[in-house]
């Protein structure tokens, strides 16, 4: 979504200083099995069989060859509010979970929770936003079946950053906001796996090839307290750029990444490119997951 300079060591030692999060990678492995260039640059889920991309103002569908199936290049249409970006996204029995929000020059408005149709990929409804919760801007959506919650990060990198806001999957009512110890920097995105949250954190800095990285939170049993640690380092993607939204496939057993590469990134604005590049490029990377002892 956007890019930031800030060290990946600075939050790797804040992460072992506080005792909140381990410097170590997860026993997990992410092998690499495939990358597919996509037209979107913020988000990816998948159910069924299908991968949806969301664009900071798309929506396209993609079937199980990455073969696009559907697409919507107008998807702000029957908003009351003045709405213009779209984060990373999850899937839920075939309807879309955005966070919908007016962003500009680092800053974002008029947050919504919004569910399109899978096929059609047009709005059908929007949650009614808290506006006194603190959130500030929405870089990315999850949708956690087990206990009916949909969580909402945030970019920015203040207080209000800290924490991933909640709200009631079947009726849009808000639940909380969970505060994450110790916090990562510049979230791109959210995804819910087998009862923990995963995060992507554009904590790394292309100008000098330092990796991004994922972050694992393990919530505690009430809600409010999630614990982060190190899941991944993302060191073997083709080019260092700007990570962005992240998804697990159940079925198949694999995690996607959404990862951008050739655009410097200001303020959270694309503006120009690296040498070798006249235009951003968008891509997917499949990893097979292979549990570890």
């Amino acid at each position: 979504m956007r890019k930031k300079t800030v060290m990946a060591l600075g939050l790797l030692a804040a992460l072992f200083l506080h005792g909140c999060g381990s410097e170590a990678e997860s026993a997990r492995k992410y092998e690499l099995a495939e990358v597919h260039p996509v037209g979107g640059r913020q988000g990816i889920c998948t159910e069924g069989g299908y991968y949806w991309v969301s664009g900071s103002g798309t929506l396209e569908k993609y079937d199980s060859s990455w073969n696009l199936v559907a697409q919507n290049t107008d998807p702000f249409v029957g908003y009351s509010l003045q709405v213009n970006h779209i984060g990373d996204i999850d899937v839920y029995k075939n309807e879309l979970y955005l966070g919908v929000e007016y962003f500009m020059d680092g800053e974002g408005k008029n947050i919504q929770v919004a569910v399109y149709d899978g096929d059609t990929l047009k709005l059908k409804r929007v949650f009614p936003f808290r506006a006194d919760t603190g959130q500030l801007e929405c870089s990315g959506i999850a949708v956690d079946p087990d206990s009916g919650t949909v969580y909402m990060s945030s970019w920015i990198d203040d207080e209000s950053s800290e924490y991933l806001y909640m709200y009631d999957l079947d009726t849009g009512d808000y639940k909380g906001k969970l505060r994450m110890q110790t916090s990562p920097r510049w979230i791109q995105g959210v995804a819910y796996h087998k009862g923990n949250l995963y995060v992507t954190s554009d904590d790394g800095d292309a100008n000098d090839n330092e990796p991004d990285h994922m972050y694992r939170i393990e919530v505690s049993e009430d809600k409010k307290i999630g614990q982060v640690s190190l899941e991944k380092t993302f060191d073997d993607v083709i080019r260092q750029g700007e990570i962005e939204g992240l998804t697990f496939d159940e079925d198949l057993g694999q995690f996607l990444l959404l990862y951008n590469r050739g655009a410097r990134i200001i303020a959270g604005m694309p503006t120009g490119f690296y040498e070798g590049y006249s235009e951003e490029i968008h891509e997917v990377f499949v990893y097979n997951m292979v549990e570890g002892d």
